[in-house]
Parts: structure tokens; C-alpha cells; sequence
């Protein structure tokens, strides 16, 4: 019989232990996966209710311990008669800092400034249209995780500063980018340049960025300075990249992987080391911090360009193979390429032909390209997570493995 506290990570290496039970409330959510040939190692994630101090994980190589139950003051046991998939939520991954994004949001529209009501009212726009707030939700659970490893009791003013700076520095990218691809709604709502223009949209990114820098450059931290002012400079390189590759079927992964980084993974990568570097850890956690990030944005961003292939136009809030038709070529395209030379036609035909979008799209689903690109985000995914064992265990490095997971869960 072993204790923990809930929402932290029970690793069982190659130990043997297959059939493990929860021993918490019922009300507990359980997440249990099998990382054994992916990962190297069985784990089981649970993340209780807010009202429930703790919980206790048994284990056992038994099934008659589970049938029978174990006989420690009679706990309640799990049962587990068959694998049952649990989604993961980002409520639950986020629920260890709550508190830091609740006190994030009140904030945010405050530090943009309030001395321009059309750019307030432009950030306003999109500040409640209900983001994932992913983000700082990252820099906070590496700031806690770190900040564990380093002694400290509480998060530093630079940990949640930094959080603020790397939302509206996501948010400035977001309005440009709606300008670049001229889209009319984003998250269920219009896009800032449809209500206002594109002449205010591109002014309220331009502010925002500004005002981020503002912020950044008072924290009076020149390595994080450097670090965050490079994602800036990141989103333009990534933007130029992609502009003068449309339509080039000889693009090559690699290609595709440093767009993907600078358009990205840039930013949180950034977030997770800046984190880092605000707990006063060493530089080796730093440098994890980074790849974690990078990482973790590569197999983001791998993972939503499959999914342009395998969603509705309903699930994507745009129509399905949007970026093919503007001749923006995924690693799904990519990997297609390869095998079938008949997709180079359609591509450098920008299209032309009726119907040369559904054909091209199921070549690419017919090909395998959807599978080896799902092979690829599964790589970037593993290393994110070897990037976390330098952190100890917490709940903060849970919900970041999870994070991790809750990604490929959605092209599971």
C-alpha cells in the first residue's frame, strides 16, 4: 500500500504492476494509461475534486486483489474489469493553478492600458472570446514545478508577469494573423480586423506587442528579455518562411519543422525556460525547460495539421483542408508527397480543377501520410516528456505530462 497526494504521478518503471486500483472517493476522476511501450513505464494519473485532500493508489499483480479487495480498513476499491478510456479535459490539467489563471484574467485587460478605448475595446474583443489560456497555464504549472525544486514557498512576481506577457504576446499574433489569412471569426466570434477594420486590427497587434516589450523589458531580466524578444522576431521569420513556400511540393520536412517552430513552438518554449529561469534553478532544468516547450509546440502544431484532414468542417471552425488549398504544405501533405506523385499535379495546379481539393485530400489519407505524421507528433510527444524528469514529482509535473497526453489524445 503506498500514499500520495491526488494529482500527482505514480511511475511503476518495469516493475510488473499491470493491474492497479484507486483507493479515493468514487467521485474521483482516474486517468490511467499505459506508457509502457511509448514511453517506457506504466502510470496512473489521478486528479480528484477540489474538496478531496488526498487519495491512495494500490497496486497489485493479482486479479483475485481486485476481485476480493484489499484489506486495509476496508478502502474502497476501483474497479477495473475492463481498460476504460478517460478523456482528458483542460479544466483538469489546470485545475493545480486555478487560482493563478483566475487572478491572470482579472489582470489582463487592466495591463493593456486603458488610454485608447478603440484598442482596449479591440483587446476586450478577444480576451473574452474564451481562450484555452494554454499558455500561462504552462508557465505557471513549470514556475510551481520548479519553484518546488528550488525551495521556494510561493510564485515570484516575475513568474506572474511573465504569464501576462506571454498571453498578449499570443493574442498580438492572433489578431495579425487573422489580418494575414483574412479570417472572420475566431473561437465562435468575429475576428478583431472584421469588427474594426484591418487598420485597427494591425494597430491593436502592433500595441499589444509593444506593450508586452514594456512589461518584459521591466522585468529587469536580460536573459529573459533576449529569450521572449526572439519569439517576436520568431513570428515574422515564421510568417516570411511559410509565404514564400505556398505551393512548393519540394518543401521538405525539416522545412516544415522550423516554420512550425518559429510559428509555434517558439513561444512555448520561451514560456516553460523563462518559467525556469524565474525559480532560480540551474541550467540544466532551463535547458529542459526549453526542449519541454519546444517539444511540446512541435507535437501541438503536428497534431492540429492532422487534424485538418480528419475533422469535420464543424469540429474545426473552418473548412477541412484550409491550409492545403492555400497551398500551406503539412507534414500530412508532406509525407503523402512522397509516395504518391500524382498529389505533386494536383498541388501545383493551385487547384484549378473542380474537385482537386477532395482528391488531394484523400491521397493523403489513402497514402499514409496521416499515419506517419501521427508517428512524428508521438516522437515529439516522447521527448517532451524525457525533458520532464529532471523536475520532481508533483502535481505541476503531472498535469505537464499530461498535457503531453491530452495532445495525442486527440487524433487517438
Amino acid at each position: 500500500m503506498m500514499s500520495m497526494t491526488c494529482g500527482g504521478k505514480i511511475d511503476f518503471g518495469r516493475n510488473g504492476f499491470d493491474l492497479i486500483a484507486c483507493c479515493c472517493s468514487s467521485n474521483t476522476v482516474v486517468i490511467r494509461r499505459s506508457l509502457r511501450e511509448s514511453y517506457g513505464g506504466n502510470k496512473l494519473f489521478c486528479f480528484r475534486p477540489r474538496n478531496l485532500k488526498s487519495t491512495r493508489v494500490c497496486f497489485t499483480k493479482t486479479p483475485e486483489s481486485l476481485v476480493n479487495g484489499i484489506s486495509e480498513s476496508s478502502l474502497p476499491i476501483l474497479e477495473m474489469k475492463k481498460e476504460e478510456k478517460n478523456s482528458i479535459s483542460l479544466g483538469s490539467l489546470f485545475e493545480v493553478v486555478a487560482d493563478d489563471l483566475l487572478t491572470l484574467n482579472k489582470n489582463l485587460q487592466t495591463i493593456v492600458g486603458a488610454e485608447n478605448p478603440v484598442l482596449m475595446s479591440a483587446a476586450e474583443q478577444i480576451f473574452s472570446a474564451g481562450g484555452k489560456r494554454m499558455r500561462p497555464a504552462l508557465v505557471f504549472l513549470v514556475s510551481r514545478a520548479t519553484a518546488q525544486l528550488a525551495g521556494l514557498k510561493e510564485l515570484t512576481k516575475e513568474h506572474r508577469r511573465l504569464a501576462e506577457i506571454i498571453e498578449m504576446i499570443h493574442t498580438a499574433s492572433l489578431i495579425h494573423d487573422d489580418v494575414i489569412d483574412d479570417s472572420d471569426m475566431r473561437r465562435g466570434k468575429e475576428t478583431v480586423h472584421e469588427r474594426y477594420g484591418t487598420r485597427v486590427a494591425v494597430l491593436a497587434g502592433d500595441f499589444m506587442f509593444a506593450q508586452s516589450s514594456w512589461y518584459l523589458a521591466n522585468l529587469e531580466n536580460l536573459e529573459v528579455i533576449k529569450l521572449i524578444s526572439q519569439v517576436i522576431k520568431d513570428f515574422a521569420s515564421g510568417e516570411i518562411k511559410q509565404a514564400s513556400s505556398l505551393f512548393d511540393c519540394d518543401t521538405k520536412l525539416e522545412d516544415y519543422l522550423i516554420k512550425s517552430y518559429y510559428k509555434t513552438a517558439s513561444l512555448l518554449a520561451a514560456s516553460t525556460k523563462g518559467a525556469a529561469i524565474f525559480s532560480e534553478v540551474d541550467r540544466g532544468v532551463t535547458d529542459q525547460m526549453f526542449e519541454y516547450g519546444r517539444n511540446l509546440g512541435l507535437s501541438f502544431q503536428i497534431v492540429d495539421d492532422i487534424l485538418d484532414f480528419t475533422q469535420s468542417s464543424e469540429q474545426l471552425g473552418k473548412p477541412a483542408g484550409a491550409d492545403l488549398i492555400k497551398g500551406n504544405l503539412t507534414a500530412p501533405v508532406i509525407y503523402a508527397l512522397e509516395r504518391n506523385p500524382t498529389l505533386r499535379d494536383i498541388i501545383e495546379s493551385e487547384f484549378s480543377d473542380s474537385g482537386s481539393l477532395e482528391e488531394a485530400i484523400r491521397i493523403v489519407k489513402s497514402s499514409g501520410g496521416i499515419e506517419m505524421a501521427r508517428e512524428l507528433a508521438k516522437e515529439k510527444a516522447s521527448r517532451a516528456l524525457q525533458n520532464l524528469e529532471c523536475l520532481p514529482d508533483s502535481a505541476f509535473r503531472a498535469a505537464l505530462e499530461m498535457m503531453v497526453l491530452y495532445n495525442l489524445e486527440r487524433i487517438d
